[in-house]
Protein backbone atom coordinates (compact mmCIF):
# COMPACT_ATOMS: atom_id res chain seq x y z
CA UNK A 1 0.00 0.00 0.00
CA UNK A 2 1.35 3.60 -0.77
CA UNK A 3 0.44 6.75 0.21
CA UNK A 4 1.13 10.08 -1.66
CA UNK A 5 2.46 12.69 0.87
CA UNK A 6 2.91 16.41 -0.24
CA UNK A 7 6.86 17.67 0.22
CA UNK A 8 6.53 19.85 3.23
CA UNK A 9 5.08 16.55 5.39
CA UNK A 10 6.73 13.74 3.55
CA UNK A 11 9.84 13.65 6.34
CA UNK A 12 7.74 13.75 9.10
CA UNK A 13 5.28 11.14 7.63
CA UNK A 14 8.23 8.99 6.99
CA UNK A 15 9.54 9.17 10.70
CA UNK A 16 6.29 8.15 11.84
CA UNK A 17 5.85 4.94 9.50
CA UNK A 18 9.08 4.02 10.36
CA UNK A 19 8.25 4.22 14.58
CA UNK A 20 5.17 2.19 13.18
CA UNK A 21 7.88 -0.43 10.99
CA UNK A 22 6.36 0.46 7.95
CA UNK A 23 3.21 -1.29 8.85
CA UNK A 24 -0.51 -0.44 9.65
CA UNK A 25 -1.72 -3.88 11.29
CA UNK A 26 -0.35 -7.00 9.04
CA UNK A 27 -0.27 -4.29 6.34
CA UNK A 28 2.95 -2.92 4.46
CA UNK A 29 2.96 0.49 4.00
CA UNK A 30 5.21 3.12 2.40
CA UNK A 31 5.46 6.44 1.66
CA UNK A 32 6.03 8.13 -1.75
CA UNK A 33 6.65 11.60 -1.44
CA UNK A 34 5.37 14.19 -3.73
CA UNK A 35 7.67 18.21 -4.91
CA UNK A 36 6.12 21.24 -3.02
CA UNK A 37 2.78 22.32 -4.90
CA UNK A 38 4.23 25.87 -3.30
CA UNK A 39 6.28 28.27 -5.10
CA UNK A 40 7.66 31.86 -3.43
CA UNK A 41 4.14 31.76 -1.94
CA UNK A 42 2.18 30.86 -5.10
CA UNK A 43 0.52 27.65 -6.27
CA UNK A 44 1.96 25.66 -9.11
CA UNK A 45 -1.06 24.18 -10.58
CA UNK A 46 1.23 21.98 -13.36
CA UNK A 47 2.73 20.17 -9.98
CA UNK A 48 -0.84 19.76 -8.12
CA UNK A 49 -1.87 17.83 -10.85
CA UNK A 50 0.95 16.03 -11.65
CA UNK A 51 0.92 15.15 -7.72
CA UNK A 52 -2.71 14.31 -7.46
CA UNK A 53 -2.75 11.89 -11.12
CA UNK A 54 0.17 10.06 -9.76
CA UNK A 55 -1.70 8.90 -6.99
CA UNK A 56 -4.57 8.13 -8.87
CA UNK A 57 -2.43 6.02 -11.34
CA UNK A 58 -1.13 3.88 -9.07
CA UNK A 59 -2.98 1.16 -8.22
CA UNK A 60 -1.66 0.61 -4.51
CA UNK A 61 -2.45 3.66 -3.72
CA UNK A 62 -4.62 4.00 -0.63
CA UNK A 63 -4.56 8.07 0.12
CA UNK A 64 -2.78 11.59 -0.51
CA UNK A 65 -1.48 13.03 2.20
CA UNK A 66 -1.82 17.00 1.85
CA UNK A 67 -0.85 20.51 3.38
CA UNK A 68 -4.35 22.13 4.89
CA UNK A 69 -4.84 24.64 1.98
CA UNK A 70 -8.26 25.05 0.99
CA UNK A 71 -7.16 26.78 -2.21
CA UNK A 72 -4.61 23.59 -3.54
CA UNK A 73 -7.60 21.46 -2.52
CA UNK A 74 -10.40 22.91 -5.42
CA UNK A 75 -7.47 21.19 -7.68
CA UNK A 76 -6.74 18.28 -6.05
CA UNK A 77 -9.74 16.77 -4.95
CA UNK A 78 -11.67 16.34 -7.95
CA UNK A 79 -8.76 14.69 -9.46
CA UNK A 80 -8.56 12.49 -6.26
CA UNK A 81 -12.46 11.79 -6.08
CA UNK A 82 -12.75 10.38 -10.02
CA UNK A 83 -10.10 8.06 -9.06
CA UNK A 84 -11.87 7.41 -6.04
CA UNK A 85 -8.61 8.16 -3.59
CA UNK A 86 -9.33 9.39 0.27
CA UNK A 87 -7.30 12.10 1.40
CA UNK A 88 -6.19 13.86 4.89
CA UNK A 89 -5.42 17.39 4.70
CA UNK A 90 -3.19 18.29 7.75
CA UNK A 91 -0.58 20.39 8.63
CA UNK A 92 1.55 17.70 10.48
CA UNK A 93 2.74 14.86 8.71
CA UNK A 94 3.22 12.50 11.55
CA UNK A 95 -0.63 13.55 12.51
CA UNK A 96 -1.25 12.70 8.95
CA UNK A 97 0.26 9.26 8.98
CA UNK A 98 -0.66 8.34 11.91
CA UNK A 99 -4.38 8.92 10.78
CA UNK A 100 -3.88 6.86 8.15
CA UNK A 101 -1.86 3.94 10.09
CA UNK A 102 -4.81 3.91 12.63
CA UNK A 103 -7.97 3.76 10.01
CA UNK A 104 -6.17 1.01 7.83
CA UNK A 105 -5.56 -1.11 10.94
CA UNK A 106 -9.17 -0.30 12.14
CA UNK A 107 -10.51 -1.72 7.83
CA UNK A 108 -12.55 -4.32 7.76
CA UNK A 109 -12.15 -7.10 4.95
CA UNK A 110 -13.61 -5.55 1.74
CA UNK A 111 -12.06 -2.53 -0.67
CA UNK A 112 -9.56 -0.81 1.97
CA UNK A 113 -9.53 2.52 -0.91
CA UNK A 114 -13.25 2.44 -0.43
CA UNK A 115 -13.41 2.16 3.35
CA UNK A 116 -10.72 4.67 4.26
CA UNK A 117 -12.43 7.15 1.45
CA UNK A 118 -15.89 6.75 3.56
CA UNK A 119 -14.26 7.68 6.68
CA UNK A 120 -12.14 10.53 5.77
CA UNK A 121 -13.99 12.57 2.81
CA UNK A 122 -17.25 11.35 3.20
CA UNK A 123 -18.50 12.00 7.00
Amino acid sequence: MTAYVEAPLCAAAKRELAENDGRAGDLRVRAVCVPSPHEAKKLNLATLGANARRATEDSTSVAYLESLDPRASTFVHPILETAEVPWISENSGAAAMSRLLELIESADSGSLREQLREDLNEA
